[in-house]
């Protein structure tokens, strides 16, 4: 199939969205303040070196700022957390109003409770169409051992069942 029109961008997204992924918020201190998004597309892309990426949209008006500052830390939400995915998502708001954070070695804001953060600094840009390829090399990190990731699954949250849970501790 070809995609070209509304309808096939509709069912693009629609099985895009068949592949449950984590959410994630990308921070970064600025000169204007901390500055941060709501990030669906991240993955672990090299051991070593210690690389991820992470794809923001190119209408996003954050990255900008992101990118200008260098580094940022890839704060990992686990499932009591789908506010922040909502919050830091919003465009025009204070997204780190009510948000508690501490900073990072890097100096970036570390988001209370995350599940696992990284910090990291900018490695290479690529094109991805209406999205640009971050490639950011790990310089720090650390994680919670206790939690479940927030899954974002067919245009929803979602999270593990105890059922899941079950079924890989018998694996």
């Amino acid at each position: 199939m070809t995609v070209t029109s509304d309808l096939a961008h509709r069912r693009l997204r629609d099985i895009f969205g068949t592949f449950a992924s984590g959410l994630t918020v990308i921070t970064s201190s600025t000169p204007d303040g901390p500055a941060g998004f709501t990030c669906q597309s991240f993955a672990s892309l090299s051991l070593d070196p210690a690389l991820v990426t992470f794809s923001p949209a190119r209408s996003s008006t954050t990255w900008p700022a992101l990118r200008k500052a260098g580094s940022f830390t890839v704060n990992i939400l686990p499932s009591e957390h789908r506010h922040l995915a909502g919050q830091f998502a919003r465009s025009g708001s204070d997204k780190f109003a009510g948000v508690s954070h501490t900073s990072s070695p890097l100096g970036n804001p570390v988001l209370d409770d995350a599940l696992a953060w990284l910090d990291c600094e900018l490695h290479a840009e690529y094109d991805g169409g209406d999205h640009t390829i971050v490639v950011a090399a790990v310089r720090h990190l650390d994680a919670r051992h206790d939690g479940q990731p927030l899954l974002f699954f067919r245009g929803r949250y979602a999270a593990l069942t105890p059922a899941v849970l079950l079924l890989e501790a018998a694996g």
